[in-house]
């Protein structure tokens, strides 16, 4: 069985953002219609699906919440983000984060070095 998984980013309970690595164990397994084997986690209810291009000015970011609970999956670029707590973590093509900081100090979202357009897609959870 392969694990699955996404990185989380929370309010803690001391006011600050924090990064979780969650690891999805899969829920069903068997035989894919590509004659390959297939593993799939439990379905997570969503919303919408939103594509984002950005292209960076080179301004500085200031730090924001999550406007909703959401998934960012990272397309092209790459992207850092910075917790109110000091940790940064870097996403790159393929990564998912979990954005559930809707309240307190939020995030900084800029682009890795040498990064000028970044291609995300957003996923918000339905309530």
């Amino acid at each position: 069985m392969i694990a699955l998984g996404y990185l989380r980013l929370y309010l803690g309970e001391d006011g600050h953002t924090h990064f979780e690595d969650v690891v999805l164990q899969a829920a069903e397994g068997g035989p894919d219609a590509s004659g390959g084997h297939s593993e799939r986690s439990t379905p997570i209810p969503v919303s919408d699906v939103i594509f984002r291009h950005v292209v960076d000015d080179g301004s500085a970011p200031p730090a924001h919440t999550a406007p909703r609970r959401q998934f960012v999956v990272q397309l092209r670029g790459e992207t850092e983000i910075e917790a109110s707590d000091g940790e940064v973590r870097r996403l790159r093509p393929g990564d998912i984060v979990l954005l559930e900081d809707t309240e307190g100090p939020g995030h900084v979202t800029r682009p890795a070095a040498g990064e000028t357009e970044r291609l995300t897609l957003f996923i918000p959870l339905r309530d």
